[in-house]
């Protein structure tokens, strides 16, 4: 276990993204993973963040789950177990540096693709590369709510929908997430988690999704898209000057 600053942070972290990611759809995970990779090592924050994680996406589809668009989880899913099989063939597992950076670069590069690439879930086999796509960056930086995003912001649905198709396939994400960090990878890498750190973070992570969906029922489409990129870019940048000078060090 670790010692009661550590929890206490790791505590505070899992209620207020899970209220952010509550709202946003997003950026509460992204958030989350940059503070576990501070406290904890890459395994064991990656089995912690999927536990957390799948606990606040998961309630969080469950409170909206009339809104979810199953073909477009369907297909995602379909995606995803492919991403996973062919990690599983690698056993691929980066540096805490590289977590970082990756966690940094990938809002940038989505805003550096074409403008001609349009890309919407609700395309014929788009859902589908989404999941490889987002599972393979769960599996390298713990996180691919910014890619994720992108698939998502020029689809017809409204943000209850978006909100709630992004939890559900978020949840499977990080189902094969831990069962990759957890299970699949040589036993020198797994990541093990103390069981009531884990009940803990569960709790709160219910407890700050429950309390976002007010918050959520009051803002505008043109707010909600607003605040997630802000929110996105901003961690971003973080990352990227906390990847690099763990690099120069």
């Amino acid at each position: 276990m670790p010692s009661l600053l550590v929890v206490a942070a790791l505590a505070a972290a899992s209620l207020v993204t899970s209220f952010i990611s509550g709202i946003l759809g997003m950026a509460g995970g992204m958030i989350l993973m940059g503070v576990l990779l501070a406290l904890l090592t890459v395994p064991q924050a990656m089995v912690l963040h999927g536990i957390t994680q799948l606990a606040a996406n998961g309630w969080r589809a469950t409170l909206w789950r009339r809104e979810i668009d199953w073909r477009v989880f369907r297909q995602s899913a379909y995606g995803a177990l492919v991403a996973l099989a062919a990690f599983t063939f690698v056993q691929i597992l980066v540096s805490k540096p590289v977590a970082f950076l990756v966690l940094g670069i990938t809002p940038f590069a989505v805003l550096a693709l074409p403008g001609k690439l349009v890309l919407d879930v609700n395309k014929r086999g788009h859902s589908f590369a989404s999941g490889i796509v987002c599972t393979g960056l769960q599996l390298l930086a713990g996180v691919a709510g910014p890619i994720l995003d992108i698939f998502f912001v020029r689809s017809r649905m409204d943000r209850r929908a978006v909100v709630a198709t992004k939890a559900s396939i978020q949840s499977f994400s990080h189902i094969l997430k831990i069962t990759y960090f957890g299970v699949l990878v040589g036993s020198a890498q797994r990541g093990t988690v103390d069981f009531w750190l884990g009940v803990m973070m569960v709790a709160l992570a219910i407890t700050g999704t429950t309390l976002s969906r007010r918050v959520l029922e009051k803002l505008t489409d043109a707010s909600f898209r607003q605040w997630t990129r802000r929110t996105v870019m901003t961690m971003a940048a973080i990352y990227l000057v906390t990847g690099a000078w763990m690099l120069a060090r």
